[in-house]
């Protein structure tokens, strides 16, 4: 395991900062004056790059001054790594003349973080086993829990690249229709069931034509963000026969605000888990593809503290997001600068590492307790639900940003949706 690198900005040696050296992760903050510009986290600031490159400090042929990361990702890995290569040295504890790079520092305090790129298409998966066995454990049985297919494939759906929004950006409930067991037909109405899903998201940096291997499939993705793909589950359960997740799946999804690259998370590569069954030769992989990544859920209701509901790891899952990325493409279809692939619900075998609410409570058989006293099956208006990530190296941490998001209540219903 690799151990701290030092830099002249002293908050970033802190061994609890979640942004040192060692990390630079990306994003797109704003100031007093509201222009959207490119930064890299270190310590408790935010370096400017637009500025730097302004300034000729950094060049990249203007691909920072855009306010978003897509230009930057598709200029290609031999870029991403030599504008790695030049942070390290404008930040590192022996760089000289640091006066210029200072001028461009930010505090977080006082920035405004934006979406750090444009999502082109997002693609969800349901590859943690834990999750898969729990939820088919529910409707089905242990014995049928999981799906014929998903010990050979990893199971996706295409999403709405519209609904993802940055960490911070209220949520406002649903309506669907909804329909439970009694009824002989269903409702239009709020969702009832209103869930988190903790999840991790890859971002496609270099797009394709054809298919790609695993090991081509990795060299693809330019980085993480935590992520939580909020769920209806009233509004599944009721439209998910026979093609699966349609609107209950697209009201949002939050990301944090800081992409943490795969150099940065490269000493903290695993091993996917021993396969039950063998998977086909294009599914293998190379070598390590998953990431030793702590993971956390928190619920504060409106005006209260914090409860912890969840600690997990992204190391649960049963396949990589390089062999998700490999597989999404063996139908030819062409992958994009942006494009976004969700993990599925990352659970772990105990339950207070259980990745949505739909598994903590059971389907709202067995409510938990917060600390303040009060009971939830699922999430209610004012409640917000915050997602951590950090992998811990020898002296310093690897992190994201909370990947935050309040729920707002379902907005009145215009007279034309209204029933008679």
């Amino acid at each position: 395991m690799s151990e701290l690198q030092r830099a002249w900005v002293s908050s970033a040696n802190d061994a609890k900062c979640p942004f040192p050296l060692n990390n630079l992760p990306y994003g797109v903050f704003s100031g007093a004056d509201g222009e959207r510009r490119c930064g890299v986290a270190i310590g408790d600031q935010i370096l400017d790059l637009a500025a730097l490159e302004a300034a000729g400090t950094l060049d990249f042929g203007g691909a920072l001054q855009t306010g978003s990361w897509n230009a930057v990702m598709a200029l290609g890995p031999s870029e991403w790594a030599r504008l790695r290569g030049d942070l390290t040295d404008l930040l590192g504890a022996s760089a000289q003349n640091t006066e210029a790079t200072a001028r461009a520092l930010v505090p977080q305090a006082e920035a405004q973080m934006h979406m750090p790129f444009m999502v082109s298409e997002y693609t969800d998966f349901y590859a943690a086993k834990n999750h898969a066995f729990n939820v088919g454990t529910m409707f089905r049985g242990p014995e049928n829990a999981l799906p014929a297919n998903w010990l050979s494939i990893p199971i996706g759906y295409n999403g709405r690249a519209s609904s993802v929004v940055v960490s911070g950006t209220d949520v406002t409930r649903p309506y669907g229709q909804l329909k439970s067991p009694d009824e002989a037909l269903p409702r239009f109405a709020p969702c009832q069931r209103w869930d988190l899903e903790l999840e991790m998201g890859a971002i496609v940096g270099t797009p394709s034509e054809g298919m790609v291997s695993v090991a081509e499939a990795d060299e693809m993705i330019f980085g993480y963000v935590l992520m939580n793909d909020w769920s209806a589950r009233d509004i599944q359960a009721w439209e998910y026969q026979p093609l699966g997740p349609f609107q209950s799946k697209a009201t949002a999804t939050t990301i944090s605000p800081w992409i943490v690259t795969r150099a940065a998370l490269s000493p903290f590569r695993v091993s996917t888990p021993e396969r039950e069954r063998p998977l086909l030769p294009y599914l293998k992989e190379p070598g390590p593809m998953l990431y030793d990544i702590e993971l956390e859920v928190t619920l504060a209701p409106e005006g209260k503290g914090e409860t912890l509901l969840s600690r997990t790891n992204y190391k649960e899952m049963y396949y990589s997001a390089a062999q998700q990325l490999a597989h999404h493409t063996t139908s030819g279809c062409a992958m994009r600068v942006g494009d976004m692939l969700g993990s599925g619900t990352i659970s772990g075998p105990e339950k207070s590492a259980r990745g949505s609410m739909l598994e903590m409570s059971w389907g709202g058989k067995e409510p938990l307790t917060l600390d303040s006293g009060e009971l939830r099956s699922f999430i209610e208006d004012g409640d917000t639900i915050t997602l951590r990530g950090q992998a811990v190296g020898n002296g310093y941490v690897i992190g994201f940003g909370a990947c935050v998001g309040k729920t707002l209540p379902a907005p009145a219903l215009p007279e034309w949706a209204q029933e008679d």
